[in-house]
């Protein structure tokens, strides 16, 4: 299966991105992918109101995707923002999946509030693991903080998952892309699944330094084999990687490192007896 990785500079403004998504998508579909991955947040930057933009799936931002996906043949994974269910100010943290014909999507369950950041002040948390099928492969959706969070790779694994999406706007600072490097290969390792990690390009690598704290990318995005095996990796600057899965080599790591089998144990202590529960 050919994937592409579109690692993008989203801005403030909702159209400007559509467009950014729509430039780089055609270039995946010209290269041959299937299916284009791209960051959290595409529709807007963090940093900037994101109430104003927020939509639902079937709203006109999401419409212009899912019509392209249609128009090109392609599957387009990509982070926009809707409104909170509880109908209060926040919104939701989503991800769009789209092949024009399905549409899906994922809301992130776990919220960034860490280092100085607090995500949960404007976003509501999901809670439905997502997996969605593309062609003849079996895909999870994650968003960016979730991939600290080893169980909820697994359990999309276990769902049949064989490829992990993870659309992050990574924050930067002290050791975090050695961070988003280790993570990311130990997702694909604890699930034996491939991990297609698609990251907000630096700003810094083209318009400078962002002023605030908002987790506005640091670049780097990768795809991981289910091996571990770094397969691409962009660099800091906006770019698109385009890499063939072999979706062999998921059974194949399942067969040697049988980490998702029923003997594997859960890491929940039984009530009253310290003990571990087996699956």
């Amino acid at each position: 299966m050919r994937v592409a990785l579109a690692q993008i500079l989203s801005g403030p403004d909702p159209a400007a991105n559509a467009a950014l998504v729509e430039e780089a998508a055609r270039a995946a579909k010209a290269r041959g992918a299937q299916l284009v991955v791209f960051p959290e947040a595409s529709m807007r930057r963090f940093g900037e109101p994101l109430a104003p933009v927020a939509e639902p799936v079937d709203g006109p931002w999401a419409t212009r995707i899912h019509e392209l996906a249609a128009e090109l043949g392609l599957a387009i994974v990509v982070g926009m923002f809707s409104p909170a269910e509880t109908g209060d100010s926040r919104v939701r943290n989503t991800l769009l999946a789209t092949d024009g014909a399905q549409l899906r999507h994922y809301d992130k369950i776990h919220l960034f509030d860490a280092l100085g950041f607090a995500e949960s002040r404007t976003v509501e948390a999901g809670d439905e693991l997502v997996v969605i099928d593309i062609g003849a492969a079996k895909i999870g959706l994650t968003t960016c903080y979730d991939v600290r969070f080893p169980w909820l790779y697994q359990e999309l694994a276990r769902k049949g998952a064989q490829i992990l999406v993870v659309s992050a706007s990574w924050g930067s600072g002290p050791r975090k892309v050695a961070q988003w490097r280790l993570l990311t290969a130990a997702r694909a390792l604890d699930s034996t699944s491939f991990v297609l990690a698609c990251d907000q390009a630096d700003p810094g690598a083209t318009t400078g330094p962002q002023p605030g704290n908002a987790p506005t990318g640091v670049g780097f995005s990768r795809a991981v084999s289910p091996f571990g095996d770094v397969l691409e990796e962009a660099g800091a600057a906006p770019e698109l990687l385009v890499v063939d899965l072999d979706l062999g080599l998921v059974d194949q790591a399942r067969a040697a490192l049988p980490v998702l089998s029923g003997n594997a144990v859960a890491p929940v202590p039984t009530a009253n007896t310290g003990k571990v529960r087996r699956r």
